[in-house]
């Protein structure tokens, strides 16, 4: 028998935006059922570097990312654990002084958002960062970024959601959601939810539910290949990150160094694999970055699946074809530390109709065919009082 649920707001995607979202409707008190292919936060949310920074993000991103941030600050009280969150600073490095002249052309752009970026030579980075390798030139840091354990974090926001009374479905994937002309229709194995507003939170699979709403965007796949060593004494206390990519690095107080650096390989749209090929190469940058990892042992390399945009900005915000269709994805490979953020707008999309935060850089209609004209918007759903503490 196939059962129908009628709610107010239906999530399609548990992972850390899908969780967020649903967490803060709750807050709210409006009705939501979250809906999960797999297990809430367990793919790319749960399976990324780890890396809670604002440095490096584009200026479109700062109002996002300083509103993540404060939210970092209160995570023991939104998802009730710490999840290994600290504050250790990002260390941003500079392999030539053409590097260090894009770093301090990026510390004068983004002044006025809080970072207090400090630019450091390379006398500095010798003083401080002693373990570092010899091809770096300098670098900046800021001081209050960090660093958390995916694992921990990412299903600790549906887990929050449940607990003040959201229905959070895992192991349930959407085969078809469509709008009647009043209201959402979804569709999964034995399950119809219908819903006032739906929420595509689908990551690197969300295109798809899009353009089945007539939105086509331009949404890849990409596979950030990582790797974990045994535990190490402990020696490294920022999160580290190269002008221009290429490598990134932390360690946590276990000893264990999570490396970033590189693709993996796929031949599914659904999963991926690290690649032989990439293999070396990831070792050997850890070890010329990090000279004192010469000998150590990794104990698993890994990756992810992971939406990408052309212009590595995420799609966040309503649709431009249906009313009440609100997209979040495509946040390519740097959606952890903004996520919650993400969540809270598009709870206030549902509740007041519009967001604290600008978000017109992130519009659909930025990709898609010319505008189909004006979208009647449902109206905000009035915040309700908690039904649970």
């Amino acid at each position: 028998m196939t059962q129908r649920i009628d709610t107010e707001v239906a999530i399609i995607g548990g992972g850390i935006v899908g969780g967020s979202a649903a967490l803060f409707l709750r807050r709210a008190g409006v009705p939501v059922i979250l809906l999960e292919a797999a297990l809430c936060g367990a793919r790319a949310s749960g399976v990324n570097y780890g890396g809670v920074r604002r440095q490096g993000r584009g200026l479109e991103q700062m109002p996002l990312a300083r509103r993540a941030h404060e939210l970092w600050g209160q995570l023991p009280s939104l998802i009730g654990i710490d999840g290994e969150y600290v504050r250790s600073g990002h260390l941003k490095l500079a392999a030539s002084d053409a590097d260090m002249a894009l770093l301090e052309a990026y510390r004068q752009r983004t002044r006025g958002f809080g970072m207090d970026l400090r630019m450091l030579d390379r006398r500095d980075l010798a003083r401080r960062f002693g373990w570092l390798g010899q091809d770096v030139a300098g670098g900046s840091f800021c001081p209050e970024d960090g660093h958390a354990n995916p694992r921990l974090v990412s299903p600790a926001f549906a887990r929050a959601a449940a607990a003040l009374g959201a229905d959070v479905r895992e192991g349930v994937r959407v085969s078809s959601a469509q709008h009647d002309g009043t209201r959402f229709i979804v569709r999964a194995d034995d399950l119809e939810v219908r819903s006032r507003y739906l929420l595509n939170c689908a990551g690197a699979w969300a295109g798809r539910f899009a353009q089945d709403f007539g939105e086509t965007v331009p949404e890849t796949s990409i596979h950030p290949l990582m790797m974990v060593t045994e535990p190490l004494p402990v020696f490294m206390d920022v999160s580290l990150g190269v002008q221009g990519g290429g490598i990134y690095a932390r360690q946590v107080a276990r000893g264990n160094c999570v490396i970033g650096g590189g693709r993996g390989v796929s031949s599914d749209p659904d999963f991926a694999r690290p690649g032989r090929a990439g293999l070396g190469a990831l070792m050997a940058n850890a070890t010329r970055l990090l000279p004192v990892l010469r000998g150590a042992q990794v104990i698993r390399f890994w990756t992810g699946v992971e939406g990408n945009m052309p212009d590595h900005n995420p799609v966040l915000g309503p649709s431009a074809r249906v009313p009440g269709l609100l997209h979040a994805f495509g946040l390519s490979g740097a959606g952890f530390q903004i996520g919650p953020a993400v969540g809270e707008v598009l709870s206030e999309l549902v509740v007041r109709g519009q967001s604290s935060i600008p978000i017109d850089a992130f519009c659909i209609e930025r990709f898609t065919a010319a505008a189909h004209g004006a979208v009647t918007r449902p109206e905000p759903v009035r915040e309700q009082t908690q039904e649970s503490p």
